[in-house]
């Protein structure tokens, strides 16, 4: 290959690669043909030589050409530059170098792109002379050479600022140490360019703190109050984010400056420029979330709220605006729906599902200031009324349709102080509620859907009204309300109001129970109405309808509104059909409610589910023999419901699971390599284990030792969610199957207890589920785990004390007490912790396990003479000992 001073291109090809670029760029050219002859040409060992010297020296070529030739070395460099001989790599970096200094800015904003890309791969350590290129143009007082270096560091300062801020060998200090005094410095320059990229450079290193930064702090702060004023929205904008990222990371950098920094903030978040106001507006947040002095902020909210209430009014621009036509009876786009995620079923007290869908929502500064009122109001509560209800008023006694946007806004703004207002609010809900409600059916459908929110955020204390006459007439407005907002015409405001909903749905309960009929008629009227992307709320809301009310829902006349069109959809959607995922979702939610009402519906779904599963297990092995493409989804979705047919129907199950081959199935799923399909996994086989224990007996050994692979220590790190429903799954089965665990008790044993020795570090519902499935394994083998019980009682303890009183801890608790009684001397050093954990039960209602326990105490009583048991009281705070005494001690 030739050397980097020998190598030059040839004319010809030269024409013909700049030809093809050409025809790359134009926006009538034939793009897939073109892309196919780009991707021949990387075939030839020389096509990234011949891109760099194009993008380098063809100044008879358009700056077009040159970039596109830039952008495609870029990318190619990405994977291909370590693949290339050093002589070859030599000779790109020797070409990219002097064009930091090129006159076209937009060749130097490429050059800058395609070296980070490549300091990314090599790291500075391999290209020593990059370093020394940049600080010579910073240095240069040419602004093209300064622009392009700082352009270039600012990219590598985004993608990898820890690799400034590294040792490298044959440098007596860090790169960080070198380019933060010349940064630094350029914040002063009259080039806007200037101020704007090296500000955003130092922004950069916030988070990492080198200490560098750490030690210029105030030059930096300096720099920033400075820059405050900048005439350029862009700087103004990058001081902003610099402040709110200090006051997140280290807020005591600003507490000296902290009241010119709100007076700063105060006028950036009335700047003409949003992006500037949208930056200011996060400030007000993290200010709360660092607890700073309240005090401090408390002298200013006379000024910031009207700002946050002014900001929230819609902007003529905002997206809103155009999507708040959309009609309900037209279908959506691909585009508009987003992408669902099914949360595998958990079993503890800590589910560790995300319900924030609001990811792919835009953020803007209408959201921002309305999240800053929450914030505010949630620090000083009905401190901020005497300010803000006066300019709320204001804006609702507006009428012409000129203002709907002002009206709009105040609404917006009771939402948001419903929480952290609710002292001073409480009073007067009753009159705020009957003020929203017409404007449930006002015409501007923005104003509908804020309506729908914001009285689901009164939604607790509409409920809390029902006792009383006026207070349940109100609570029937709403809810006609919500469900007449439901049948709107408008997708936006069934959005809304199915949202709503579900939250009054989750208040109300089984208040709820009186309404099942004219509710179930409007949510499957909207079923048979709603376009796709609506319907998934449809779904949401049926679900939470039969969590809420459960057993109530299993009446024919509702059944009779209820499942038919669900059957019906259920029947045309094809096993590879994505939308199959909600409707599985709300029949488990169903299956759950109706209990033995299921029955009826039951076999045909069991059966689906079974092929599902079946067809996905072949699709993952062979896509072409299944006639799908394997999709991890269907399964989890599938194994949730049959979970929720096992938990509905109970031992009624075991007629359907005799006649499948789901035990097989469901052992294939508990080794599957996806987290999300070997959590359900162990979720069925857990519920399975309560239902028909009998059917897992053929294949316990397997389903035992695949259970407690999941508990050892190097698999928690990967699947905390797998680990739990494991162990829950092995304590549900030991209780059933009594002595058959035995062969398995020690190797759970052996995982059980290294995760109680270091609970702190471990999710809250793993060590619960591991204190119990421990108590469930001693209760039916005492004699297997007693002879180590000094291994672990002390831990053990402490962990049951925090389980809340309930059936589980019951079990647990049997088992203890069967360990004491089989290894008293063992248990002896470990009797204050066991005291502990006895006194953490608030009522203890089996009375078996009462007299057990009275038992267990009054026998070391008797066995530590001589003022033992005395000391042994002595050790226990005052609450401990008195609820010991409620078992005869």
């Amino acid at each position: 290959m030739a050397g980097q001073g020998t190598w030059q291109p040839k004319e010809e090809g030269l024409r013909e690669i700049c030809g093809v670029l050409e025809q790359h760029i134009s926006p009538t050219s034939d793009k897939p043909r073109i892309w196919q002859q780009l991707q021949h040409y990387s075939q030839f060992p020389d096509f990234n030589r011949y891109l760099v010297f194009i993008f380098a020296h063809a100044q008879g070529a358009s700056v077009e050409i040159r970039q596109a030739a830039g952008l495609l070395l870029k990318n190619n460099l990405r994977s291909a530059f370590k693949l290339l001989d050093p002589a070859y790599q030599q000779y790109i970096k020797s070409q990219l170098l002097p064009c930091l200094g090129e006159a076209k800015r937009d060749i130097r904003n490429t050059v800058g792109t395609i070296i980070s890309v490549i300091v990314q791969q090599e790291r500075i350590l391999g290209w020593p002379e990059l370093l020394q290129v940049l600080v010579q143009c910073l240095d240069s007082n040419d602004i093209n050479h300064m622009e392009g270096a700082l352009d270039t560091l600012s990219k590598i300062c985004e993608d990898i600022p820890h690799e400034l801020d590294s040792d490298v060998p044959g440098l007596s200090e860090r790169p960080i140490d070198v380019f933060l005094p010349r940064l630094l410095q350029c914040f002063q320059s009259p080039h806007a360019s200037l101020r704007k990229l090296s500000l955003g450079s130092v922004n950069q290193f916030i988070m990492l703190m080198p200490s560098a930064l750490y030690l210029s702090m105030d030059q930096y702060l300096q720099g920033l109050f400075v820059l405050s004023h900048d005439p350029v929205a862009e700087v103004r904008k990058l001081v902003c984010a610099a402040l709110v990222q200090l006051i997140e990371v280290n807020p005591s950098f600003l507490e000296p400056h902290l009241k010119n920094v709100i007076e700063f903030m105060l006028q950036a978040n009335k700047d003409a420029d949003d992006e500037v106001a949208l930056e200011a507006c996060e400030f007000w947040s993290e200010y709360c979330e660092a607890q700073l002095n309240p005090e401090l902020l408390r002298e200013f909210l006379q000024q910031l709220i009207p700002v946050l209430l002014s900001n929230m009014v819609y902007a003529d621009d905002d997206e809103s605006l155009i999507d708040s036509e959309e009609d309900g009876s037209v279908p959506d786009r691909d585009q508009d729906l987003k992408p669902r995620f099914h949360s595998s079923r958990f079993h503890g007290s800590e589910d560790m599902k995300d319900d924030d869908d609001d990811s792919l929502n835009i953020w803007n500064l209408r959201k921002c200031s309305a999240a800053s009122l929450d914030v505010l109001s949630t620090v000083y509560g009905d401190e901020i009324l005497p300010t803000l209800m006066p300019l709320v008023q204001a804006k609702l006694s507006t009428s012409d349709d000129g203002s709907w946007k002002e009206r709009e806004a105040a609404v917006l703004a009771l939402g948001a102080i419903a929480e952290g207002c609710i002292r001073g609010l409480y009073p007067y809900i009753a009159e705020i509620v009957e003020f929203l409600l017409p404007l449930l059916d006002n015409k501007f459908p923005l104003l509908r859907s804020i309506t729908c929110w914001t009285l689901s955020r009164f939604s607790k204390f509409i409920v809390q009204g029902i006792g009383h006459q006026k207070g349940y007439e109100q609570f029937n407005k709403v809810l006609m309300g919500l469900l007449r907002r439901i049948l709107d015409t408008n997708k936006r405001v069934q959005e809304a109001a199915c949202s709503a909903f579900a939250t009054l749905e989750e208040e109300a309960a089984e208040e709820l129970t009186p309404h099942l009929e004219i509710i179930l008629q409007h949510l499957l009227c909207a079923y048979g109405r709603y376009q796709k992307r609506n319907l998934r709320l449809v779904y949401d809301a049926i679900g939470t309808l039969a969590e809420t009310v459960g057993g109530e829902l299993n009446q024919p006349r509702y059944l009779q509104i209820l499942m038919p069109p669900l059957i019906a959809k259920w029947q045309q959607l094809s096993d590879a059909d994505k939308d199959l995922f909600p409707l599985l979702e709300c029949f488990t939610s169903i299956a759950q409610a109706l209990e033995n009402g299921f029955s009826q519906f039951a076999q045909p779904i069991f059966q689906r589910c079974i092929k599902i599963i079946q067809s996905q297990q072949l699709a993952k092995v062979d896509p072409s023999s299944a006639g799908m493409q394997y999709e991890k989804e269907f399964i989890v979705c599938s194994l949730d419901l049959l979970s929720g047919l096992a938990e509905g129907l109970g031992s009624g199950i075991e007629s359907l699971v005799s006649q499948s081959n789901l035990r097989d199935q469901l052992l294939q799923c508990c080794m599957n390599d996806s987290i999300d399909v070997q959590q359900s996994a162990f979720a069925l086989f857990g519920d399975l284990a309560r239902a028909c224990p009998a059917y897992l007996h053929p294949c316990l050994s397997e389903f035992l030792n695949v259970a407690a692979k999941q508990m050892s220590t190097p698999k928690l790190t990967e699947s905390i969610s797998v680990a739990n429903n494991a162990c829950w799954a092995i304590g549900e089965l030991a209780i059933k199957v009594g002595q058959e665990v035995s062969p398995y008790v020690m190797t759970v044993v052996s995982s059980i207890v290294p995760i109680l020795q270091h609970a702190e570090g471990v999710n809250k519902s793993l060590v619960e589920n591991s204190a119990i499935t421990l108590g469930r394994l001693a209760w039916v083998c005492p004699e297997i785990v007693s002879p180590h019980v000094e291994h672990f009682m002390q831990e053990w303890c402490t962990a049951l004390s925090m389980i809340h009183d309930d059936i589980e801890k019951e079990d647990a608790f049997h088992g203890l007490c069967a360990i004491v009684r089989t290894n008293v001397s063992g248990a002896l050093n470990s009797l204050g912790y066991i005291c502990r954990a006895i006194a953490s039960w608030h009522v203890m209602r089996s009375e078996d396990l009462h007299n057990e326990v009275c038992h267990i105490l009054l026998g070391y009583k008797q066995i530590l003479k001589d003022g033992g048991w005395e000391q042994c009281l002595s050790t226990l705070e005052p609450q401990v000992k008195e609820r010991l005494s409620n078992y005869g001690v």
